[in-house]
């Protein structure tokens, strides 16, 4: 629940203190402080103008605001505005004190200097009252509309098989068709929504589990307005306040949500609680996002398994989408269906994280490019789940969202037909300048081994072929291939009775006898000279 306060002190000191411990209450916005009385009044004179929900809940009053006497003050404020609790602050909160104070109209009475567990009682107190006070001036609500939105709820099979990321991308599909779509965080404890989308809010689910009665009001204020047309409910900041979303909340939370927006995404994460469970429950469509591996298939049937059991939803009403998918992979969408017992999507997601990476480092997926395969494959699965039908069927809403779901020649991209190939030729061009270089490489490293080879081979043959009296280069060359030959350096010298024959060869490049690597391989080689008589 919000508690907007609104404080009149005309002691700095003071209300820096206030500040502090108001920082500490859940729930608490503190308002610009009012410095005297007649600022205080002013200032509320501006709100109730607008509307009474536009009032503060709470109204705290300093003991020595001036120039109006504080209990002056606190009847005026209790009389003029009905539906604002009044909580008096004093140094000496004696009963006799209490007691005047309850006359003039305050709920309350606070004792300074500050208790964060007095304040915060003082504070809820009167807020709670404000609120019943209000809920009877306001005038009778209109009669519903009858609209009821379609709920999706994505889960996954186990933690990073890619739930959050899919949410986001179904989410901004139903909202490029032009229908209002609300996007919230049921991973309580751990939900990062946020991160992917370059949200900083402080309110959350959380702040309506108390609420019995939500209000069009109340519900906008809890939601953040995200500047691609969503409308964000994010998961507490703080994993402890999971606890405080039970299952009677988040029912209530989503029916409101439903007859507000067309469309309502929830990201239940991988963990089940009982508000997640009750979202699976009431969903239209439960997506179940797994990957092509031993360990989540067995946790998407574990969870499947377990939804069975606490009566959440039965296996043939989860539709399994396979994520991060590829033409070789040995697990493929049937065998997933058939262990899982579930419905497969016709659409599978492909394996291209490195087109996601950057856009989920800098928090800015809503940036993803059209041209992105898990992009198209993530809205041809919003086609797929009836999210882009708009109640007219010319809004260019819906065409732009067909658009991300077909290809230009108007058939569906599928991954089943056309998409998984598209992405394995991408990928495979993509590869081959690196495999041609590394060919070269290779071929390269083997031309140089041979030369060596053909070197040292030479060398002997020069040295035999000059110890017995024939030529030297002769001997030398006699084997060599002729692509070796040009270029070919072969000498011999004779001393002490042995003939040393040295050979350098150059070595080619790629192509023996087109052009030479910048490289000579030397070798030599001995013989012992043969005599004349011999």
């Amino acid at each position: 629940m919000i508690i907007r306060v609104l404080c009149g002190i005309g002691d700095t000191d003071t209300a820096r203190a206030l500040a502090t411990v108001l920082n500490q209450v859940p729930g608490a916005e503190l308002a610009p402080v009012a410095a005297d009385s007649a600022a205080l009044l002013t200032t509320l004179d501006r709100l109730a103008d607008e509307s009474v929900d536009g009032l503060p809940e709470v109204v705290l009053v300093h003991e020595r605001i001036g120039p109006m006497p504080a209990f002056e003050l606190v009847r005026e404020v209790a009389m003029r505005f009905p539906a604002v609790g009044v909580v008096l602050m004093s140094q000496s909160p004696n009963p006799d004190l209490y007691a005047a104070a309850m006359d003039v109209g305050a709920r309350g009475v606070v004792g300074l200097p500050l208790s964060h567990d007095e304040l915060a009682m003082r504070v809820q107190t009167a807020a709670a009252w404000a609120t019943g006070v209000r809920r009877h001036l306001a005038p009778a609500p209109e009669a519903p509309s009858g609209r009821t939105g379609t709920l999706v709820t994505v889960a996954g099979a186990k933690g990073g098989v890619g739930s959050t990321v899919a949410a986001i991308e179904l989410a901004l599909a139903a909202r490029a068709a032009g229908r209002a779509t609300a996007l919230v965080d049921m991973d309580l404890q751990s939900g990062d929504l946020a991160s992917y989308l370059e949200v900083q809010f402080r309110r959350s689910l959380a702040d309506l589990a108390d609420i019995n009665d939500i209000s069009p009001r109340v519900l906008q204020e809890a939601m953040f307005d995200h500047p691609t047309g969503l409308a964000l409910l994010l998961a507490p900041a703080e994993g402890e306040r999971a606890e405080e979303v039970t299952d009677r909340a988040a029912r209530q939370v989503l029916t409101a949500l439903r007859s507000r927006f067309d469309v309502v995404v929830v990201d239940c994460g991988s963990q089940v609680n009982g508000a997640n469970a009750v979202a699976v429950e009431l969903a239209d469509t439960a997506v179940l996002l797994t990957t092509p591996d031993v360990v989540a298939v067995r946790a998407a049937k574990r969870m499947v398994r377990l939804w069975d059991r606490l009566q959440v939803r039965k296996a043939e009403d989860t539709v399994v989408v396979l994520n991060r998918h590829t033409r070789g992979t040995e697990i493929q969408p049937v065998l997933v269906q058939r262990i899982t017992g579930t419905r497969g999507a016709r659409t599978v997601i492909p394996a291209a994280y490195r087109e996601l990476q950057p856009f989920v480092d800098a928090g800015r997926l809503q940036d993803l490019d059209a041209r992105s395969t898990v992009k198209q494959a993530l809205w041809a699965l919003a086609g797929e789940l009836d999210l882009l039908q708009t109640a007219e069927p010319g809004d260019p809403g819906r065409r732009a969202g067909r658009q991300h779901a077909r290809g230009r020649s108007g058939r569906k991209r599928g991954p089943g037909r056309f998409g998984d190939r598209g992405q394995a030729s991408l990928e495979f061009l993509g590869m081959v300048p690196t495999i041609l270089v590394v060919l070269a490489l290779v071929w390269q490293c083997v031309l140089i081994g041979y030369t060596f080879t053909l070197a040292g081979n030479a060398a002997d043959k020069a040295a035999r072929s000059a110890a017995t009296g024939h030529s030297c280069a002769g001997g030398g060359t006699e084997d060599l291939p002729g692509a070796w030959q040009d270029g070919a350096d072969i000498t011999c010298a004779e001393s002490d009775g042995m003939v040393t024959a040295s050979v350098n060869l150059r070595v080619p490049a790629l192509f023996p006898g087109v052009a030479s690597f910048p490289l000579t391989l030397s070798a030599s080689a001995g013989a012992a000279k043969e005599s004349d008589d011999g």
